[in-house]
């Protein structure tokens, strides 16, 4: 748009320049010239006035290097062709520093080193969701630029991070205060962000890192912890079986109690007679002697 203005200007220049010089065998375009310059420089006015602005953006509005405090929102807007709008964009936006050199926003080791308690090095990545203030963007523009990355994310999330590790030791940053000082750091952050126009979204510690000999020594902690509760398991499930064949062994001495102390001689001679006859009625059962006071002998087919 500014580009046909300057070519509209150019043309009229021309125009004039060889309306004056009339021995110029051009001069007799002047006119044509003129008459095109002024069609381009009224173009290039009319197309300056409208403004569309994309859809997860706004548009800030500067004139003459004044920042005007209200915001142009997504669609199509007719402005004054002397504004210059700037666009930014309100989407949700992450910043990711890691230890992996493909992951990060920058390139190469960018994770963030920090002391605990302890005076270990822990190594931490981190992803911060984020995005601006649509009714900041004007300040935001006007106060610190379209460079807020560079500026207000990336050093404000690194200083916080270092100023609230070392509340916490080590191994309780890697396993049970990991949710408190995520949930520490969110605080501080977010009103660093609100401050300056920005609003934090979420905080995502993806990964921290242990010393060496830190890790070994909470692997060997873990690993005995786990050799002690299977040898617990082993012993209950012995117990268990130790209980269960004594009830079964009291169970039969129970039962061998009843017998010997419940049955009589009579008892056992009525129980004698009830087998004899069911043998004799069996069609295998052929003869049967009955000695005095002896056995019964039963002969069978077989």
């Amino acid at each position: 748009m500014i580009l046909l203005i300057i070519i509209g200007v150019i043309l009229l220049i021309v125009s004039f320049t060889l309306k004056s010089d009339v021995r110029n065998p051009l001069a007799k375009f002047s006119n044509i010239f003129k008459i095109v310059g002024i069609l381009i420089i009224a173009l290039g006015i009319f197309s300056s006035m409208f403004k569309q602005i994309d859809a997860g953006k706004v548009g800030v509005k500067a004139l003459y290097g004044s920042v005007q405090s209200d915001v142009l929102e997504s669609g199509l807007h007719i402005i004054n062709p002397l504004l210059e709008v700037t666009d930014f964009d309100i989407q949700t936006q992450n910043y990711t520093m890691s230890a992996d050199k493909s992951e990060g926003a920058q390139q190469g080791d960018d994770a963030i080193r920090v002391l605990s308690n302890d005076g270990l090095e822990v190594v931490i990545d981190l992803t911060v969701l984020y995005k601006i203030s649509p009714m900041d963007a004007p300040t935001i523009f006007k106060q610190i630029g379209l460079n807020y990355t560079d500026k207000i994310v990336r050093p404000v999330t690194r200083t916080r991070i270092r100023d609230n590790a070392v509340y916490y030791d080590a191994v309780a940053l890697y396993s049970t205060k990991r949710n408190e000082f995520q949930d520490r750091i969110f605080k501080n952050i977010e009103a660093d962000f609100k401050s300056r126009g920005l609003i934090l979204e979420q905080l995502l510690i993806r990964n921290i890192n242990l010393p060496t000999s830190v890790k070994a020594s909470i692997e060997s902690k873990i690993n005995a912890e786990q050799d002690a509760q299977k040898m617990t398991f082993v012993l209950q499930k012995e117990k268990q079986e130790a209980e269960r064949k004594r009830v079964e062994a009291q169970g039969i001495a129970d039962y061998q109690k009843i017998i010997s102390t419940g049955l009589t001689d009579k008892q056992l001679q009525y129980e004698q007679i009830k087998a004899q006859k069911e043998i004799a009625t069996s069609a295998n059962a052929k003869v049967i002697f009955m000695g005095k006071g002896s056995a019964p002998v039963i002969l069978s087919d077989k």
